[in-house]
């Protein structure tokens, strides 16, 4: 869908190639709006540059903070742009020094031509001179918000700068998702294959005080002697300048005089962040050891932890902040004694080690890029227009997640984090849900890739059917059922097995012939046992399926599910409840959609009629203020008590149903609420949910496995990620229509 203007937001940042972490980190912050909201902003990016820097000019020039005049050519520039809304200047105190006043000056000119100035500072000085007070109270006055990425930076703005709370906001520092990597493979290029891997990585010098791990090595080696050390990053370019390699040539030497070259690596290199991402994704201990405590945060130390890195750590503020006792240890300055033992005691614990890695990134992946551009985003709007309205760009198709967990008998049932679990086996559910998102996907798109995976989840589909023509559900890794059939109602899945091969039969002017004639004779056989369940979902997927099939006996079918429902609908709904059962539980779109589809199979108004009522009950339900609620499984909608204020427990299946059925609800009526409301409902994936944070991965293509009242879980198993897959198909008619 595309917006029909861009509105201008420019950034007043250093920028690559200068090897500075704040041209990183705006970079990747652009970076992440642009991929999110691309059809709505233009990205303006205005460098920062000195005699040291070398930097193409961006579309409105460059700031050169030596030349005095350069601030009013730039604020001309922008003034002369009509389109711009609002500037975010990165900011930190070297990048101004000796220009202060004229900073100051040109945030006025910025405040005066009313237009909203954002302001992060990337260092908070907890004890202020009366210089620094004047300047960062300057500051503060003349711009519109002020962010900073930890509540102790708000808090030491507040209480040692008097600046207003209101004036402030915080938004962690932006990280990397990890990256669904093979730690084998990575180990192999490195040359690292069983060695326990130690990692720091940043611009080099003395603050980072590396020789504290240096002088723990020797007590780490005795204990673990496969350990190894990386030094990752290039010397900072200001302190080649002005001493060149002296800082390193130190390190070297302590290394020579310990004898533990073999243990410690040096790579001087300013890494990318593919190839810093990778050797995160083999560190088993990240060491963060600067010895200066006014150091108000750390973008290395975020990076290590949101790539699930175990932390031993120093106590600048962002770590005391955030590192937990789950997360590591934290030492004091320079002990190296301390940092040893922490060392040696994970490396002894895998279990821990292990634990740790899963805690990490559970906690971190709110802090990712994706979400950061979300919180900045929502700041721009409500400064821009008062109403923080945001338009999400539709990710592109993804399917490395599908291919991932879709193993040699089919899809498997869940993932730790982006790894398949094997151990969990198989189930027909998932696999029904596949076939129908890749028959679909196959549809737009004909690939031979794609035409292996449905035959493969057909093939499980046939698998798991009985010899009398009814299905069971779990599958070990071997093939083997399981226990749990014998255990669970299974006639949902029995319902979904019908909808998925039903799906197979509608689309056989475009199939193969096998695959056709194999789902046609596994419906016949199922057919014959559709009238024995009355599970209203189960009822409600066999109307699906068999609306694909010709026949009068397939009619007739339709026909009794839809009187037995319409049945259910009568005798429970009242006036202030249209709704087929005395609760809502999940996957309730469904129903209604089903309803639908029985009139247009059978022309009887009724099935309509409920169609219509139940829908847009639930619709009222689940949509509030433009913003989707899903039901929670914490706490399901019961008819006659209050509407639960249960947060979390939202389910992806319940989002991806809802568009399916708003999708047909639409193409059958054209109404075009229905059609506003396919955004909103889709957008639940991208952020617009209560916690305004991703669910939708698009690093691994994997869905998350829930929203919950104040987190994510992390987990991209087989329903989550298919049901994305299922409503992002639905979305291709929708991507380009022009948003209202």
């Amino acid at each position: 869908m595309i917006s029909k203007t861009k509105k201008g937001l420019a950034f007043l940042s250093t920028f690559p190639p200068r090897a500075c972490g704040i041209a990183t980190y705006t970079t990747d912050l652009i970076n992440a709006i642009a991929s999110k909201f691309e059809e709505s902003y233009r990205l303006i990016p205005i460098p920062i540059v000195d005699n040291n820097t070398s930097q193409d000019d961006g579309p409105l020039g460059k700031l050169d903070i030596l030349n005095p005049l350069s601030f009013d050519n730039i604020l001309q520039n922008i003034l002369c742009d009509l389109d711009i809304k609002l500037i975010c200047v990165e900011h930190e105190f070297g990048l101004f020094l000796g220009q202060e006043a004229k900073f100051i000056s040109f945030l006025s000119d910025l405040n005066a031509a009313q237009l909203a100035t954002v302001v992060t500072f990337h260092t908070v000085l907890p004890a202020p001179d009366r210089t620094m007070l004047e300047h960062v109270s300057a500051i503060a006055y003349h711009c519109s918000q002020i962010i900073v990425m930890t509540q102790g930076s708000a808090d030491i703005l507040i209480h040692n700068y008097k600046i207003p709370t209101s004036k402030i906001t915080v938004i962690a520092h932006g990280t990397h998702l990890a990256p669904a990597k093979d730690k084998h493979a990575i180990l192999e290029y490195f040359s690292l294959v069983g060695k326990k891997v130690l990692s720091t990585f940043g611009l080099l010098g003395p603050s980072k005080s590396i020789e504290t791990t240096l002088y723990a090595l020797p007590s780490i080696i005795d204990q673990n002697p496969n350990v190894i050390f990386l030094v990752l990053g290039m010397t900072h370019p200001n302190l080649l300048r002005s001493e060149g390699e002296s800082y390193r040539n130190e390190l070297e030497a302590i290394v020579d005089d310990f004898g533990i070259s073999a243990h410690v690596r040096f790579i001087n290199e300013f890494l990318s962040t593919e190839d810093l991402l990778a050797y995160l994704s083999i560190t088993d201990v990240y060491l963060f050891t600067s010895k200066d405590p006014l150091q108000a945060v750390s973008g290395t130390f975020s990076y290590a932890l949101s790539s699930g890195c175990p932390i031993i750590s120093t106590p600048i503020p962002h770590v005391k902040e955030v590192l937990k006792e789950d997360m590591g240890t934290i030492i004091d300055f320079q002990a190296s004694d301390q940092l040893a033992a922490a060392v040696n005691h994970i490396l002894d614990d895998e279990l821990q080690l292990s634990k740790i890695h899963h805690v990490n990134l559970e906690k971190m992946v709110k802090t990712s890029w994706q979400n950061v551009a979300i919180a900045y985003v929502y700041l721009f709007e409500l400064l821009i227009d008062k109403k923080g309205k945001m338009i999400y760009s539709i990710p592109p198709i993804n399917l490395d997640h599908i291919f991932r967990m879709s193993e040699e008998r089919g899809f498997v049932q869940f993932a730790d984090i982006s790894t398949p679990d094997l151990s969990s086996g198989y189930a027909l559910d998932d696999n029904a849900r596949a076939l129908i998102a890749m028959l679909h996907h196959y549809r737009l798109h004909e690939t031979y890739d794609d035409l292996g995976l449905i035959q493969k989840y057909l093939d499980f589909i046939g698998h798991c059917m009985q010899e009398d023509g009814t299905f069971l559900n779990y599958v070990d890794i071997y093939g083997n059922f399981t226990i749990q059939n014998q255990q669970e109602n299974l006639e949902d899945a029995n319902g979904r097995a019908v909808w998925a091969l039903g799906e197979v039969v509608g689309m056989a002017n475009l199939l193969p012939e096998r695959i056709v004639k194999l789902a046609i004779e596994l419906m016949e056989r199922a057919s014959k046992h559709a009238l024995v369940y009355f599970s209203t979902r189960s009822m409600a997927f066999t109307i699906k399926g068999l609306s694909f099939m010709k026949g009068k006996n397939y009619k007739a079918i339709i026909q009794v599910l839809a009187d037995r429902l319409a049945a259910m609908f009568k005798h429970e709904s009242t006036a202030d409840w249209q709704w087929y059962e005395s609760y809502m539980t999940y996957g309730n779109s469904v129903i209604p959609e089903a309803m639908l589809i029985a009139y247009e199979a059978t022309g009887d108004s009724r099935y309509s009629d409920i169609a219509y009522q139940s829908f847009d009950f639930l619709l009222s339900k689940i949509i509030v203020d433009n913003e989707v609620h899903v039901i929670s499984n914490k706490g399901w909608s019961q008819r006659g008590q209050p509407a639960t204020k249960t947060r979390g427990g939202e389910q992806p299946i319940d989002v991806a149903y809802t568009i399916i059925a708003l999708d047909r609800f639409y193409k059958f009526t054209r109404d075009e609420q229905y059609k506003r409301n396919i955004r909103i409902v889709f957008e639940w994936f991208l952020g617009r949910n209560h916690i305004r944070q991703i669910v939708y991965n698009p690093v691994t293509g994997g869905c998350f496995d829930g929203l919950e009242e104040h987190t994510i879980n992390i987990n991209q198993g087989a329903e989550s990620t298919i049901s994305y897959l299922m409503a992002r198909l639905k979305m291709e008619d929708y991507k380009n229509e022009p948003v209202r």
